[in-house]
């Protein structure tokens, strides 16, 4: 794929950036943004995105919109932290922890028939907020040393790349991948969804890329949430 590179200083949201772009753009057009003042993740929760982060949003035009093309992001995250020697784990269905701790976050948005866009947001060097520090980790705090973006740029987006094309090839391939790389699965959690709260043991990301969860009344299949888990 041939990456078309925008750099911004300073953005409300790569992704509203992106989308206002993106039927006129070329597929590969990626928007980078030094800070964003309005960064958002699933259900508009605010993303703290000062300096030092990678705050990017990359936009698609795959043949048709797939809610599963959030693992393709995940999976390119989880390999560029590898790439660095940092393991890290899918919690499904849009993060990458590392240990107990967020690392990345990924929003996929679009118009149907039109472009995906999907936007990465990775603490690198970032400052992470004191009321996140219990929940949230960077690159930077993992390593004990600064990682410069321009090396963790083309990591990423070389992964990205390489994910997209398996997925084109067989979304069941990224589904497989993103069931060996997810860390909830086997343990007990609970569900924010759009009806209330669920909990039960996570048991399989189905192959539409919903979660099968195991709970007191049977086996429950969602397809959207937020999960929450005890380490402890």
């Amino acid at each position: 794929m041939k990456w078309r590179i925008i750099r911004l200083e300073e953005v409300g949201s790569t992704n509203d950036y992106a989308r206002g772009i993106a039927e006129e753009s070329p597929e590969g057009t990626v928007v980078i943004a030094k800070r964003q003042t309005a960064g958002r993740g699933r259900k508009g929760r605010k993303w703290a995105s000062p300096e030092g982060g990678l705050w990017m949003s990359v936009i698609l035009k795959p043949e048709k919109t797939d809610p599963r093309l959030v693992f393709v992001g995940a999976l390119a995250v989880r390999e560029t932290l590898a790439e660095f020697g940092i393991t890290g784990w899918i919690k499904w269905p849009n993060d990458v922890w590392v240990g107990e701790k967020k690392i990345a976050g990924i929003l996929t948005e679009g118009k149907a028939g039109k472009f995906v866009v999907m936007g990465i947001g990775l603490n690198v060097n970032n400052e992470i907020p004191e009321e996140l520090k219990e929940s949230a980790t960077s690159m930077r705090e993992l390593l004990g040393r600064e990682v410069p973006l321009e090396e963790v740029l083309p990591v990423l987006l070389k992964a990205l790349e390489r994910w997209y094309r398996v997925f084109e090839e067989s979304p069941l391939k990224v589904i497989d991948e993103t069931r060996r790389r997810t860390l909830i699965l086997g343990k007990f959690v609970k569900v924010i969804t759009d009806e209330g709260v669920v909990s039960g043991i996570a048991r399989d990301v189905l192959e539409d890329g919903s979660l099968l969860l195991e709970t007191e009344e049977g086996p429950l299949k969602i397809l959207h949430g937020d999960v929450s888990l005890r380490f402890r």
